[in-house]
C-alpha cells in the first residue's frame, strides 16, 4: 500500500512540474523567442562627432535608421546614418550617452537592428545579418590581395596599397597609440598614413571592433588634421 502511495505522489509531483511550464510559457516565463540577428558584428563604439544622436556607416547608406541595443544594460537608441565611416556602424559622442555603461567606451555585446526595408530601397546595401558572399568586399573591410609586402614597402608597381578601404576614424580609448581591429588579430603591427597631411602612426592591434582599423584617442590625435574626426585619404600597411 505504502509502495502504491509513492507511486501516486511522485506522478502527482510530474503532473504538477508540467503544468508550471505550460503556465509559465504561457504567460511569458520561458524565453521560447529565437534570439534576433544582428545586422552588424562585432564591438560597437563611437566617434567624437557631436549634434543630435546620429551614426556612421561603412554598410547602410545615408538615410538608413538602426536601433542599437546594448545587451549589458537593455538600453537602445534609434539613429539615422548621416555619413560614411570605417565602421559598421560608428556612433556619435550623443548616441553613445545613451547606451553605454559608466565608463566604458565600447559596447561588446550588442544587437543592430535596421529599421527599413533594405529590400524596397534601390541600390540598398547589405541584408542584416549576412556575412560577405565569396568574392564580396565591402568599404572597411581588409582585401584579399591588396595588403603592401612586409615592412610596409611599395608592391612592384610602385604603388602602396592599403590594407583597408573606407575612411578611418576612433573611439575614445586611452592610452598610447593603438589600434581595434575587426580584421587583424591581436598584436598585429599596423602603419596609418593620412595621406591628406602625410602624418603616420604605428599601432599595434590590442582587441576587436566592428572596423578594419580603428584608431584609440591618441593614435588619431598624431595624425588628424585640426577639427577633424575622420580620415578618409589613408593608407593602412600590414607590418609583420
Amino acid at each position: 500500500m505504502k509502495v502504491q502511495r509513492k507511486h501516486v505522489l511522485a506522478a502527482g509531483v510530474a503532473v504538477f512540474a508540467a503544468a508550471v511550464v505550460a503556465v509559465g510559457t504561457g504567460f511569458g516565463f520561458a524565453d521560447t523567442t529565437p534570439a534576433r540577428q544582428s545586422a552588424c558584428q562585432g564591438s560597437v563604439t563611437f566617434s567624437a562627432e557631436g549634434g543630435a544622436p546620429a551614426a556612421t556607416s561603412d554598410r547602410f547608406p545615408v538615410g538608413t535608421r538602426l536601433r542599437v541595443t546594448n545587451l549589458d544594460n537593455n538600453r537602445a537608441t534609434t539613429v539615422t546614418v548621416t555619413g560614411p565611416s570605417g565602421s559598421c556602424v560608428l556612433l556619435n559622442a550623443a548616441a553613445m550617452d545613451l547606451v553605454r555603461e559608466p565608463g566604458k567606451n565600447v559596447i561588446r555585446r550588442n544587437l543592430v537592428e535596421r529599421l527599413d526595408d533594405a529590400a524596397a530601397q534601390p541600390g540598398g546595401s547589405a541584408r542584416p545579418g549576412r556575412g560577405n558572399q565569396p568574392g564580396e568586399t565591402r568599404p572597411g573591410d581588409a582585401q584579399p590581395g591588396t595588403q603592401p609586402p612586409a615592412g610596409g614597402g611599395a608592391p612592384a608597381d610602385g604603388a602602396v596599397r592599403s590594407a583597408c578601404t573606407g575612411s578611418i576614424t576612433f573611439s575614445a580609448e586611452g592610452g598610447a597609440p593603438a589600434a581595434t581591429s575587426g580584421q587583424f588579430p591581436v598584436g598585429t603591427r599596423l602603419r596609418v598614413t593620412n595621406l591628406d597631411n602625410g602624418r603616420a602612426v604605428t599601432v599595434t592591434v590590442t582587441g576587436p571592433s566592428g572596423s578594419c582599423v580603428l584608431l584609440n584617442a591618441a593614435a588619431m590625435e598624431l595624425i588628424r588634421e585640426p577639427g577633424k574626426n575622420l580620415v578618409r585619404r589613408n593608407v593602412v600597411e600590414l607590418l609583420r
